[in-house]
C-alpha cells in the first residue's frame, strides 16, 4: 500500500469507488483520523455488502436489515476487512461521509476535516491480527501526509459522536493501535 499524495488514493488496495462524497470546505485542511466498524449483515463478514452499501447498491429485499439502512447515503475512506484486505472508496482530499453529526476539539461537521477508517467488525468481537497490521500501515502513511494527526487526533467514531455511536466498541485494541503507532515512530 502506498498512499499518492497528489491524488489521495492509495496503490496496492481495491478501489471501489463511491459517489457518496464532495470537496472539503475550501482552505480546509485534514487534521483528524476516526476509527469506524461496520459489518453488513450485523457480525456476518465477507459478503460484500458494505461495498455495496457505500456505492448505493444495497438490496433492501436481501435482508431485513438492509431494508432500515438502504436509503442512507454514505461511505468513509477506506474499509479493512478481517483478513486485511483494504477497499477505498473516497480519495482522502475528499470529503467522505462517514462521521454524520459530529464535533471534535470544540468544531462540529468532522467530515470537513478527517479521514474515516471502517474495521470490518462489531463493538463486542475482537479484530483480527491482519486488521491491525493494516491499519497500522494505512494510518503511518496519513499521518507522514498530514502530521498534524498526532495520537491525540486519532478518534473512535463514539469520540467524536458519543450520543449517537459506539463504534469501533470496546473490542477495539487502543492501548495495542497506538503502542505499535509509538513503535513506528521512534524507528
Amino acid at each position: 500500500m502506498q498512499l499518492d499524495r497528489s491524488t489521495g488514493w492509495f496503490s496496492g488496495v481495491t478501489h471501489c469507488p463511491s459517489p457518496n462524497f464532495n470537496a472539503r470546505p475550501d482552505g480546509e485542511a485534514i487534521s483528524l483520523l476516526v476509527i469506524h466498524n461496520i459489518s453488513l449483515p450485523p457480525a456476518c463478514f465477507g459478503t460484500g455488502k458494505v461495498q455495496q452499501f457505500f456505492q448505493n447498491q444495497l438490496d433492501p429485499a436481501e435482508h431485513p436489515y438492509f431494508a432500515s439502512i438502504c436509503h442512507l447515503t454514505v461511505s468513509a475512506h477506506l474499509f479493512i476487512e478481517r483478513d486485511g484486505a483494504v477497499t477505498q472508496f473516497v480519495s482522502l482530499l475528499d470529503r467522505a461521509w462517514h462521521a454524520g453529526v459530529s464535533s471534535f476539539d470544540g468544531r462540529e461537521g468532522c467530515n470537513d476535516f478527517s479521514i474515516g477508517i471502517e474495521l470490518e467488525g462489531t463493538d463486542e468481537l475482537p479484530y483480527t491480527d491482519a486488521q491491525y497490521l493494516a491499519l497500522q500501515q494505512l494510518t503511518g502513511q496519513i499521518r507522514n501526509a498530514w502530521p498534524v494527526i498526532g495520537l491525540e487526533r486519532i478518534q473512535g467514531h463514539n469520540d467524536i459522536a458519543p450520543q449517537r455511536k459506539t463504534d469501533p466498541g470496546p473490542a477495539f485494541d487502543w492501548q495495542r493501535y497506538r503502542a505499535a503507532l509509538n513503535e513506528e515512530g521512534n524507528t
